[in-house]
């Protein structure tokens, strides 16, 4: 309550703390109580040499009220006094006020009581009556920059309960206390009540989904569904029904009613991942649904009204999607109320060793084995990479270290090799891409060479031909990955899904 009440002050005081002097604004208090009036004029007149305000009382309850109106520093009490005795003043005050440094006047039959009551902390120190007025002096001087010592011990203790309770290392799914964090965390915590839209941008594999998860926990939806689409994987003509939902023969394949996201997260919060690989000209749609709330099913011509709050993503800069014409200005405009940016994990500091063990510790059990922690060497490897994949990445590269090693720590060469893994996938998936290129570019000179043994039309692959052989390798070293293929070859996966439904209708032999 002190602390509260003397803020200003205190707060100025504390800028010796940060090496910073500051005159102190708001002067000091000393107050004097005693039931005689010829003691406290004396009291006053000698501690009138000292830099403070002097305030004087003349029962026990008449200082409590002049404490609770405004705390003093230093406290001076006589012990024996009518009705309130300056031991039973002094206890209220070390509980009202604990930073006002407490004194007592007392004679030498006093000193039992004196004794118990500095054991007690109630009081810190005394006086004797006759007093001298240096020692008198002496004692206030003392007595108050004890207390300005107090009172800073509160504020950093204060300082570093507040630095505790904002500073996490762990939140709504994330692991993680670097700086940049804590910005996500601060950001996701005030916008999350809020029923404005929210626009997350970061890097593929940052936790765009668990910062949009987070948002729906802590909002006022959180009872309500939380529905996840993820444009990039939904081929472009199947997207409206996604969203939308269709009736019963609103197009081929289309063999009953169907509910779309739209319908499911009524009450609750729609994410839409990679907005920015929305065909475009469904985004208007799509804004038309945003600001009014109506939607119509594909294939009906009933309007329905939902109430939903949109959470979207890119891992692209929606600036440079608008200028490419892939991400309509009025639509992110719309959902770019609030905006959060999740950062890569080579820019979170030593976040990348506490999510590592994070991830040991998890697959560990799912994998039925235990391990102490990772090796010297693997830890400087895990701080030292630049993982492009982000926390993706760090996640599968750790789950394959578990599997291929048998601990009891995970070695440096295990997770190169699981590292190593990735780049020739990645190397083999770029040949393909060439190799994707390569019969388009004609070499002249061995082209005049072959002229007389030139090889008969008919073994001329098509470029349809050429184009489905190349996505179908891809896929095939991605693992019947689409997304993954689809990165690899530089498309979005809505194109590959597209290619593929193409040729099962019209194939290309």
């Amino acid at each position: 309550m002190f602390l509260l009440l003397l803020k200003t002050k205190h707060e100025i005081n504390s800028d010796s703390l940060y090496g910073v002097k500051m005159q102190n604004l708001i002067p000091s208090k000393i107050l004097f109580v005693d039931d005689e009036p010829e003691i406290l004029r004396s009291l006053q007149r000698i501690a009138s040499k000292v830099d403070a305000i002097i305030l004087t009382a003349s029962s026990g309850q008449q200082a409590l009220d002049i404490i609770n109106e405004s705390p003093v520093d230093v406290i001076v009490s006589d012990l024996k006094m009518p009705n309130m005795d300056g031991n039973q003043l002094l206890e209220q005050v070390a509980q009202i006020s604990p930073e006002t440094v407490r004194i007592v006047l007392t004679g030498c039959d006093d000193m039992d009581m004196v004794l118990n009551s500095i054991n007690a902390g109630h009081i810190w120190g005394y006086l004797q009556k006759p007093w001298d007025n240096f020692e008198l002096i002496v004692k206030l001087k003392q007595a108050l920059q004890l207390q300005q010592v107090l009172a800073e011990r509160t504020l950093m203790r204060r300082t570093i309960d507040q630095y505790q309770k904002y500073h996490k290392t762990k939140f709504e799914g994330f692991i993680g206390d670097s700086v940049p964090m804590q910005f996500v965390y601060s950001c996701i915590e005030q916008s999350a009540p809020s029923s404005a839209s929210v626009f997350i941008t970061g890097p593929s594999g940052s936790g765009k989904e668990v910062a949009a998860q987070a948002i729906h926990r802590l909002s006022k939806r959180k009872t309500g569904p939380f529905i996840a689409l993820n444009c990039a994987a939904i081929p472009s003509e199947l997207m409206e029904s996604e969203i939308f939902g269709h009736i019963k023969g609103a197009f081929s394949g289309a063999v009953s009613n169907r509910d779309g996201a739209a319908s499911l997260a009524n009450g609750g919060s729609l994410f839409l991942d990679e907005i920015g690989e929305m065909d475009i000209s469904l985004q208007a749609k799509l804004l038309r649904f945003i600001q009014t709330g109506c939607y119509q099913k594909v294939g009906s011509g009933k309007e329905q009204k939902v109430d939903i709050r949109f959470i979207s993503a890119t891992n692209r800069n929606p600036h440079i999607a608008i200028a490419e014409k892939k991400l309509r200005e009025d639509l992110f405009y719309r959902l770019n109320v609030i905006s959060i940016d999740l950062p890569p994990l080579n820019e979170r500091d030593n976040d990348v060793i506490k999510l590592s063990e994070h991830f040991l510790s998890y697959f560990s059990e799912i994998e039925g084995k235990v391990f102490a922690g990772f090796s010297s060497g693997a830890e400087a490897l895990i701080k030292s990479y630049s993982w492009p994949g982000n926390v993706r990445q760090l996640q599968n590269i750790i789950h394959s270290s578990i599997v291929m090693s048998e601990g009891p720590l995970i070695l440096e060469k295990i997770i190169n090799q699981q590292l190593n893994g990735q780049r020739k996938q990645q190397d083999s998936t770029l040949n393909l891409q060439q190799q994707a290129i390569k019969p388009f570019v004609i070499d002249k000179k061995e082209n005049n060479q072959s002229q007389g043994a030139a090889k008969p039309l008919s073994e001329i692959m098509t470029l349809a031909e050429v184009e489905k052989q190349t996505i179908e390798q891809a896929i095939l070293l991605c693992q019947d990955n689409i997304v993954k293929a689809a990165s690899a070859l530089g498309v979005s996966p809505s194109t590959l899904y597209r290619k593929i439904q193409q040729w099962q209708t019209m194939p290309i032999k």
